[in-house]
């Protein structure tokens, strides 16, 4: 689930006003998510197969790895590697992702369950959002309640794309 590099140049300064999650426990939230749903950047638009994984940094920042494969399961995979940064008072569901000095994105963790296995990112102008989980595949409830909280944060469903997984990769 990445914000693409167009998304960066139109990137927010202030606090969203998409609400963002309570708390992050920003330890917990690091490591690999798989793109369940999104309305797509540009380069995500066919995306199979995304994973978005996230590392802490010494300097507190986050990098960031999105793989992809370009339209099929057999396609070359692809990657982004923005860098991310917590904002101050948002107790850490808010960031801002960097793909190219000096542009940055609004990111913001809308919502992360109590055990850590889903989130969804929003973004203000609610022209972007990405479904992610700890595993490929969400059950069919799962995947309901998710899309449930999406509309209810503004986003329009009909624009939401399921990400085909396919595991493990050959």
């Amino acid at each position: 689930m990445a914000i693409c590099l167009c998304a960066a140049l139109s990137g927010c300064a202030a606090i969203p006003d998409v609400p963002a999650a309570r708390e992050v426990d920003i330890a917990r939230f690091m490591g690999d998510w798989y793109v369940i749903a999104h309305i797509p950047t540009f380069p995500e638009r066919h995306a199979f197969n995304a994973v978005e994984s996230y590392a802490l940094r010494e300097d507190g920042r986050i990098d960031t790895h999105f793989r992809y494969r370009d339209r099929s399961f057999d396609a070359p995979v692809k990657t982004m590697h923005p860098v991310g940064t917590v904002k101050p008072n948002t107790s850490q569901a808010v960031w801002d992702m960097q793909f190219v000095w000096p542009f940055q994105a609004e990111y913001v963790i809308a919502q992360v369950s109590a055990d850590y296995q889903t989130t969804i990112i929003a973004r203000s102008k609610r022209d972007y959002v990405w479904l992610m989980a700890r595993t490929p595949q969400l059950t069919p409830p799962e995947y309901d309640a998710a899309l449930n909280k999406i509309e209810a944060l503004g986003y329009d469903l009909s624009k939401i794309r399921k990400v085909p997984q396919r595991w493990p990769e050959p």
